[in-house]
């Protein structure tokens, strides 16, 4: 009985597995991405530069501290893919495709971890959204590789042009931002097509596998859940909005090529409100970007995509949730609101708790790294700023911090990339889970007191 006990207390929770999970990926890439079949010059490369790599590949970040096109051959390109597929769908995807394929009976274990990792409230259905996730993403990158392989084969001929289409089809998709140009979609300016077929990648992505699936459903059911409505309102109110402002503090353009038209202007600057929401793509020049268009460029790399999504950061919904909350406070409403729905005081809680922890993990990180890190003397506090919440929000833009970071720093950077990607199940949710676990949780409750706030 002893054993059995002790035994029982080694047993993985879920949010554990799943962490573990992750951190087993990211250490198997790193050893592959070290040896020397992975590089150029067929020499090995230095273990922490390919951490870094394998843990921005498989947090779906973009941040790298080697130019990808440089200094990977072929073999090296696609360990970073197939890890970007895996962080960004889930490294669990891989047991479910072999599942799927060989049509093997899905265990109660496999269930739960799938349950915890698609923050599902009940096991209802699991298998079914998850094989759906599975066929839609391929499907959206079956159709991004070919639009891409448009301009591409084209323009580098059909092997390197087919490699290409398929590398950032999914680099898109999976809002990861990695690219085989060396300068990212810099060289693309001028070319509408290429830079509105990706934000088209990236916005699928991003906008969360519920809500596709709701939209896709809503001509027969003629209904949308009431986190379907928010995640588009909130998204299409981002990128309109980003937009708008982009193009009123980025009026100069000065980061643009000569001579460009209106119409390439606007598709760099939908690109700008785009990107921003955990892709790590970029058409420009951030450091010749104005102090207001930095300042809005990190503020939507906090936000983020939406729950259940390839992207990272706080979350859509979740800040969402935290507007609702205080209009209906202001209104003299006791609870969050909306469209006839009363959300539940936990998913507020829950809502509170992440924005609290992103912040003050955000705002620490930035605090060691300015002690840490040389930063010019041209730039100020925003330069380390940029470099922490793009990595928190797993979004790979950087004012170019990120190839000058001390070994320090990097870890630090990996940290946060792993946390932003897997910490969100692991910190987040975790809270309210260890409640409901909690045996003597609702059998009492302390005496309340009041507490002045405002």
């Amino acid at each position: 009985m002893e054993i059995k006990n002790t035994l029982s207390k080694f047993r993985l929770h879920p949010l554990q597995f799943l962490a573990l999970g992750f951190a087993l990926v990211i250490l198997v890439g790193a050893l592959l991405l070290s040896l020397p079949i992975s590089s150029n010059s067929g020499e090995a490369t230095n273990f922490i530069d390919a951490l870094f790599t394998a843990t921005s590949a498989t947090c779906v970040t973009g941040l790298t501290t080697l130019t990808t096109i440089e200094h990977w051959n072929f073999f090296g390109q696609a360990v970073i893919i197939v890890l970007i597929e895996l962080g960004g769908l889930g490294f669990m995807m891989m047991p479910i495709l072999f599942f799927t394929v060989f049509r093997k009976k899905v265990g109660l274990k496999t269930r739960i971890v799938l349950q915890e990792a698609l923050n599902l409230e009940t096991m209802s259905g699991v298998m079914n959204l998850m094989v759906y996730i599975l066929r839609f993403a391929a499907v959206i990158q079956i159709i991004g590789v070919g639009l891409l392989a448009i301009d591409f084969i084209p323009r580098f001929g059909l092997q390197r042009g087919l490699w290409y289409a398929v590398f950032h089809s999914i680099s898109a998709f999976c809002n990861a931002g990695f690219d085989l140009f060396g300068d990212s979609l810099v060289g693309f300016q001028s070319n509408p097509f290429v830079l509105l077929v990706i934000s088209g990648l990236i916005v699928a992505g991003g906008l969360g596998f519920y809500v596709w699936r709701d939209v896709i459903a809503f001509p027969k059911r003629r209904k949308l859940s009431l986190h379907s409505k928010i995640a588009l309102g909130m998204s299409t109110m981002l990128l309109v909005g980003g937009t708008v402002l982009f193009y009123l503090t980025e009026h100069n353009a000065v980061y643009l090529a000569a001579g460009s038209n209106g119409i390439e202007r606007f598709a760099n600057t939908i690109f700008m409100a785009v990107t921003p929401r955990t892709a790590g793509y970029f058409s420009i020049n951030y450091l010749q970007m104005s102090q207001a268009g930095l300042l809005l460029t990190i503020i939507l790399m906090f936000i983020g995509g939406t729950s259940g999504s390839t992207a990272g950061g706080l979350k859509t919904t979740t800040l969402a949730v935290l507007i609702i909350q205080t209009i209906s406070m202001l209104k003299g409403r006791q609870h969050a609101e909306l469209l006839g729905r009363t959300i539940r005081t936990a998913t507020v809680f829950r809502a509170l708790s992440l924005f609290f922890i992103t912040l003050s993990l955000c705002v620490g990180a930035t605090m060691v790294l300015s002690i840490t890190e040389a930063i010019p003397e041209t730039s100020g506090i925003e330069f380390i700023a940029f470099e922490v919440v793009s990595a928190f929000a797993t979004v790979g833009l950087t004012m170019g911090l990120t190839p000058e970071l001390t070994v320090f720093g990097k870890l630090l950077i990996i940290f946060l990339m792993y946390v932003g990607r897997v910490g969100i199940l692991t910190v987040g949710f975790s809270i309210s889970m260890r409640l409901a676990q909690d045996k003597t949780h609702g059998t009492y409750k302390y005496p309340e007191e009041t507490v002045i706030v405002g």
